[in-house]
């Protein structure tokens, strides 16, 4: 019963944070309740860290200078940024209220179902299009001697065992 939960793929769930709620609940229950889950959740958690220490691709050198530097001009002008007009910054919004509208995510339309392309794929698609055209072309016109080709021996060989006859 145990394995079977540990099997299930919920832990995986809650370790990349797909698990819902009522699934994180019972995965705590769970992993309380029972040592060999709280066991399989710690492994899992510890693989899980080294597969990403294993796949991470480090930055560029000069990104963590970038980073730095951000980082101490942010500290600087919260150092040198009057505090009143940091209370007042805080007051402006502070009559509005962030409604619960469930899951935190944008939902996008698009505008049309076409597909944007660069102009200069357009001259390539446009040529290739107009090959596939000569191709098929030039197919037909290749299967339609071929077969009268094929008709003419056709006929000689009947024509020929007529004359040997």
């Amino acid at each position: 019963m145990i394995q079977q939960y540990i099997n299930s793929g919920i832990l995986e769930a809650y370790v990349t944070g797909s698990a819902s709620p009522q699934e994180v609940e019972e995965l705590m229950y769970m992993r309380v309740k029972y040592p060999e889950v709280n066991t399989a959740l710690n492994e899992l958690e510890t693989d899980m860290e080294l597969f990403a220490r294993h796949m991470a691709v480090p930055p560029p050198e000069h990104i963590w200078n970038k980073i730095s530097d951000n980082i101490e001009e942010i500290i600087l002008r919260d150092r040198n940024f009057p505090q009143q007009f940091k209370e007042r910054e805080d007051n402006k919004y502070s009559n509005f209220s962030k409604p619960d509208t469930g899951p935190d995510y944008i939902e996008v339309e698009a505008q049309s179902n076409h597909m944007k392309v660069h102009k200069a794929w357009r001259w390539v698609f446009a040529a290739v299009f107009i090959l596939g055209k000569i191709f098929l072309a030039f197919a037909i016109y290749f299967y339609l001697e071929n077969r009268q080709a094929q008709q003419q021996i056709k006929e000689l060989k009947t024509e020929m065992q007529r004359l040997k006859r």
